[in-house]
């Protein structure tokens, strides 16, 4: 690299981590995840409000590829995070209705998100029909687990009935959907392998289930018994999220699903304490560094300045689709388990979370050829929309202090109403 092009990139982080860290802060102050803040620092400097000129300036063209090479790293991290919090405890008391509502908050939207693919295909992806469609389907569905986590323990909801279910539903959505996501770059032909690679998913889960799981076990085991994994522990892991990455990124699937699988895979009896180490010294470096610079990358590549009336028309049918159809599914099936008017609304509202796991799936659309850019901007916009408005949502239907609230029925028993007669 020339001193040049060493400046440009120092100074772009600086600005992008100053940035970053004010309007994530700024959100906060209006009682907002600081995603939203630090998404719209990435949209801040990018085409839309600075025109290309300004942002090609700020972002010069040779330093692109070394910013998106960060916010892959930072996404790899992210998605290992997000396997590693996945645990089975969270559906303990409520599996049955967390099923049933994770089911039909993906069910309705994905079938609504497909329909206006159909509706939208002719001018974004003319050439690849099937994969377009599976994709919107799928990234309707998505509900953040991580933001959605946040924002309960921010509003003390997280041992509440209503808070440990949308908890759960979450957790199984978050799984479905990656499920569903793979699909989709597996029809789609995203890693350019041939249908083929897909029997070597067979041997690939095989290693991570019966060979690396049972020497993370010993790994974390051999601990000095404390709550910090040794430095060569450490570097272990993260050698090995980093791996894990590189083969499902080698046999056609993006390397978010190995990152993610490696984090799933990771023990979890026993292991709260190492667990939380590792988030915590893993994270510190990815929500400071790697992941304000994803927030620049993506925003970086929203341009919502030239819209026109046909852009704006699709973006208003984006945002119904996505709110009716994750809002619908969740409260229509919440109520048909007993649960209350109120409480099923409060579900419904956390289930329409997108944030940051949105992102990293139209990240993974876009760079894949799934998704073209325009809409890729409406998307983004979408789930910005989306995620700003939990918290509003939220006072209107929770306008009083939950102890006032009576518990959920579904939470006392998970079976229907007639069932219980």
């Amino acid at each position: 690299m020339t001193t040049n092009q060493l400046f440009a990139l120092f100074s772009d982080l600086a600005l992008i981590l100053v940035l970053a860290h004010l309007l994530g802060a700024l959100a906060r102050r209006f009682s907002q995840p600081a995603v939203i803040g630090e998404v719209l620092a990435g949209i801040l400097l990018g085409p839309t409000l600075l025109g290309h000129e300004i942002s090609d300036f700020l972002f010069p063209s040779e330093i692109r590829p070394m910013l998106t090479a960060l916010a892959d790293v930072g996404m790899a991290v992210f998605m290992f995070i997000v396997g590693l919090e996945l645990d089975r405890k969270i559906l303990r008391g409520t599996g049955r209705l967390a099923a049933t509502v994770s089911v039909s908050s993906i069910l309705l939207p994905f079938g609504l998100g497909a329909l206006l693919a159909l509706l939208l295909a002719e001018d974004h992806a003319p050439d690849h029909r099937l994969g377009f469609v599976l994709f919107m389907g799928t990234a309707m569905s998505v509900t953040a687990f991580p933001v959605l986590a946040r924002i309960l323990t921010d509003r003390e909801m997280q041992h509440t009935p209503v808070g440990g279910l949308a908890l759960a539903c979450a957790a199984i959505g978050d799984v479905l959907a990656w499920c569903m996501l793979a699909a989709v770059v597996a029809l789609a032909g995203g890693g350019g392998a041939g249908p083929w690679y897909l029997l070597l998913l067979v041997p690939y889960t095989g290693v991570m289930l019966w060979v690396v799981r049972p020497l993370l076990r010993r790994l974390l085991a051999a601990g000095d018994g404390t709550a910090r994994l040794s430095p060569a522990a450490l570097t272990a892991v993260l050698a090995g999220l980093l791996v894990s990455g590189a083969v499902t990124e080698k046999i056609g699937l993006h390397f978010i699903f190995g990152a993610f699988f490696f984090g799933v895979v990771m023990p979890k009896e026993s292991t709260e304490r190492l667990r939380a180490d590792i988030t915590d010294r893993i994270g510190e470096v990815s929500s400071h560094l790697l992941l304000p610079v994803f927030f620049i990358s993506v925003g970086l590549k929203v341009d919502l300045s030239d819209l026109g009336r046909s852009g704006w028309l699709d973006f208003g049918l984006v945002l119904l689709v996505a709110v009716s159809g994750k809002f619908l599914g969740a409260f229509l099936s919440a109520r048909a388990h007993g649960v209350t008017a109120r409480q099923s609304a409060v579900l419904a509202t956390l289930m329409n979370t997108r944030g940051l796991t949105e992102l990293i799936i139209l990240t993974a659309g876009l760079q894949l050829g799934v998704l073209d850019e325009r809409l890729f901007s409406l998307m983004v916009a979408m789930a910005v929309v989306t995620t700003a408005m939990a918290g509003p949502l939220l006072s209107l239907f929770q306008p009083r202090p939950l102890a006032d609230h009576p518990l959920v029925p579904a939470a006392r028993d998970a079976q229907p109403p007639a069932a219980r007669r």
